[in-house]
């Protein structure tokens, strides 16, 4: 058996972008850069990702599913619900779980949440984690937010599929 010496290897690992009918995903409208989760008929279970790009009759969107990349998003503190409304908030700190959020009463144009459900009692499906988005300005700002609703900008790993 001969060991090669020479070989080639990527920093980004394996990128996976992904075709799929907006149809089937949670929003059926997407638009670039954001959150997206295809639908599943196990209630937290989505594949999840970030949409790269929409066809021109809105019917196929391109998702990043890349495991371990990280974007920056919007993220929503709601902690719990309570009948349908939001109940409890949080401060969001690196390592913190994110959840894709269908609920009702998400801010507009906000898909992520740290609650594990939505307003209905529904399971969230696991989006990705907090990270900082670089040391010197971004990881002195965590935690971000508090004790009351507010949405903020962080840094997401996704977990992709």
């Amino acid at each position: 058996m001969t060991i090669r010496h020479d070989y080639e290897v990527s920093s980004e690992g394996a990128v996976r972008h992904w075709a799929f009918p907006t149809a089937r995903l949670e929003n059926p409208h997407p638009v670039p850069t954001e959150p997206a989760a295809i639908l599943s008929n196990t209630p937290g279970t989505q594949l999840t990702g970030v949409v790269l790009s929409v066809s021109a009759d809105d019917t196929i969107a391109v998702i990043d599913t890349t495991s371990h990349m990280v974007y920056n998003m919007l993220v929503h503190n709601v902690l719990t619900y309570s009948t349908g409304v939001e109940a409890t908030w949080g401060a969001i700190n690196i390592g913190d779980p994110v959840y894709y959020d269908r609920s009702a009463t998400m801010p507009t144009g906000v898909y992520l949440s740290t609650s594990p459900q939505d307003n209905t009692g529904t399971d969230n499906p696991l989006f990705g984690f907090v990270v900082p988005k670089n040391t010197d300005v971004d990881m002195p700002a965590y935690p971000k937010g508090g004790a009351t609703a507010s949405t903020q900008t962080c840094g997401v790993m996704i977990i992709g599929g």
